[in-house]
């Protein structure tokens, strides 16, 4: 079953995790790489989790990069998007998700927040606390600072080459000073999206996925409004958190705690056999 692995934090009680963050490198020819999540992650899925290991294999294979690091950071109560439960439970089912990861951190001072908090800002936050204050990655020619990424779909940046959803000088910020690693994802013309960053192409960098995925968390929130299986679709331990609590079942229908439900695992399809002899 699963838990609240994440106990009711506040700002006061917050401290940066850094227990998967790996503070030195042998190779002196590369530059540490710390990438970054922002997102809903209303629920987190396994193309979530995906995109960090295709983004380490582009890093070790394409670029002078190597990865130290990897954070998933939630949006805030105080985004008013469709579909958003509550930070604490997005917190919740992110730790669950990666709790078997032996480099992917959650780190919760963003969701902690109760005003909104601009992706530039987040961002921010992460090279405080890693390369000022953390002081970077020891390397074999010293201490280096981490190059903290964003790390998104393409639709992230197809939203950033349109007109009016993005402060032009937040644009400017992130991409000339972080950088992002972007993932192809079904349905966004990923030339279309970059032709208006022109400036900025040296510090992007696209991801093709070999194997195409195309799981959503808008996907998972409408299986259980129409009482559909989410099984292998998120990870087990974020399956039965949404069960347990009921999330996005906005009629009650999806609770396998039901009579027709006895005998499933969570999450499972009710079209399927029960486990119950009778």
């Amino acid at each position: 079953m699963a838990t609240d692995t994440t106990p009711t934090l506040t700002l006061d009680d917050y401290q940066f995790p850094t227990a998967r963050l790996r503070r030195r490198i042998t190779s002196k020819d590369r530059t540490p790489l710390v990438l970054i999540a922002c997102g809903s992650f209303s629920p987190i899925t396994f193309l979530h989790l995906r995109m960090f290991e295709m983004a380490a294999d582009y890093a070790r294979f394409n670029t002078e990069f190597e990865v130290v690091g990897a954070y998933l950071s939630c949006v805030g109560d105080a985004y008013k998007k469709t579909g958003l439960v509550k930070a604490e439970h997005r917190v919740n089912m992110c730790s669950l998700a990666v709790a078997g990861s032996s480099w992917l951190s959650v780190d919760p001072w963003e969701a902690l927040h109760e005003e909104y908090l601009e992706t530039a800002k987040v961002l921010d936050h992460f090279h405080q606390e890693i390369n000022v204050e953390g002081g970077g990655v020891e390397t074999p020619e010293g201490r280096k600072e981490a190059k903290i990424a964003l790390l998104a779909g393409a639709d992230l940046i197809q939203t950033m080459s349109t007109p009016g959803v993005w402060d032009p000088k937040d644009i400017d910020y992130i991409l000339k000073n972080f950088g992002a690693f972007i993932v192809e994802r079904t349905g966004t013309d990923i030339d279309e999206a970059l032709s208006t960053l022109q400036p900025y192409t040296p510090n992007i960098f696209v991801i093709q996925q070999l194997v195409q995925n195309d799981i959503s968390s808008t996907k998972i929130r409408l299986f259980r409004r129409r009482d559909m299986s989410i099984r292998y679709l998120v990870p087990e331990p974020v399956v039965n958190y949404i069960e347990e609590h009921n999330l996005y079942d906005e009629d009650g229908a999806a609770s396998t705690s039901s009579a027709d439900g006895k005998g499933k695992m969570a999450g499972e399809s009710k079209g399927a056999p029960s486990g119950l002899k009778g």
